[in-house]
């Protein structure tokens, strides 16, 4: 278990962990009405400095989600400030997850369905090292549940309420005994897992469904596009995916911020490849990794930033 931090950090304030309370009343608690985003930060023993990953995109894509629910804009200049102050003021020196969140407070007569009379931002951080799923990979199932489509609630904004559509698929998921789940969007072809993006590898090509099939358009997804081309030589293709597709894969990994880089070694029971991480998904993870935690401090430094002052050597 994670021991709750020191601080945490609300509407212009920092307060203890204890302190940072909603109103049951308020529209993020009864029906969802936040957007928020995780970010990973990665400690260097070796530098004895923690780096924050693609902080900048992260707060830039919160921003896109708030104005896309017309809410007020988030102050993102100010919101990396209070990140790397936050995580400082917490003294994490391992691997954490930060997670800043706009929300809507309580409405007209404190009902469910009217407008607001005022909204918030808050920034929480708890050391969170990788998981074990790294390394021995998910079993995973195709839900019976369908992807939420542009046309109802939009995949793109990261809503707190859109996360239900995962949590009945994952539900259903660890029912019938699987790690996690594949969803496919209203046309029927695969748009993401719970909670990350999905890469399959076949015949030797790296593919990815494209950003119009219901899937969130996410960051670490976006930066292994670019990683696949500089470092593996390979192109990554966007486009749809059919169900049965996944049975025939080399390899599939889904990646996420908070996910990282997981492999997927079987599908409705179907093995994937070897049954086992493939080396595909082994050297962009390595590579993920490795520029994530600054190991080699020249490569990329403009996707991290340091929390205890030291630069990137």
């Amino acid at each position: 278990m994670v021991d709750a931090p020191k601080w945490a950090w609300m509407n212009g304030k920092f307060l203890p962990w204890s302190d940072c309370t909603l109103h049951i009343r308020s529209h993020a608690v009864m029906i969802g009405g936040s957007v928020f985003e995780g970010i990973r930060a990665y400690w260097n023993a070796e530098h004895e400095e923690l780096y924050i990953f693609k902080m900048r995109e992260h707060l830039e894509r919160l921003q896109d989600s708030a104005r896309i629910l017309r809410m007020k804009p988030v102050p993102v200049e100010e919101l990396e400030r209070v990140c790397i102050s936050l995580l400082e003021r917490n003294g994490i020196r391992e691997d954490a997850h930060l997670v800043p969140v706009a929300y809507l407070g309580e409405g007209e007569n404190f009902t469910a369905l009217s407008k607001t009379r005022d909204e918030g931002l808050f920034v929480s951080a708890i050391p969170r090292p990788g998981g074990k799923w790294l390394e021995v990979g998910k079993h995973v199932r195709v839900s019976s549940w369908r992807r939420i489509s542009d046309n109802s609630i939009p995949p793109r904004v990261k809503a707190a309420g859109n996360y239900l559509n995962s949590r009945f698929a994952l539900q259903e998921a660890w029912q019938d005994g699987f790690d996690d789940t594949i969803l496919l969007n209203d046309r029927g072809t695969v748009a993401e897992s719970s909670g990350a993006c999905l890469m399959m590898i076949r015949k030797g090509q790296v593919c990815t469904p494209p950003v119009t099939a219901g899937i969130l358009e996410s960051i670490t997804r976006t930066t292994l596009i670019s990683l696949f081309s500089e470092c593996l030589k390979k192109t990554v293709v966007e486009r749809e995916i059919d169900r049965t597709e996944l049975y025939y894969a080399e390899e599939i990994f889904i990646c996420g911020s908070g996910m990282e880089v997981v492999p997927i070694v079987s599908v409705d029971r179907f093995v994937v490849g070897s049954g086992k991480k493939g080396e595909i998904t082994e050297a962009i993870q390595k590579i993920y990794f490795d520029i994530a935690r600054a190991c080699n401090a020249a490569v990329h430094a403009e996707w991290r930033t340091p929390v205890y002052g030291r630069k990137d050597r």
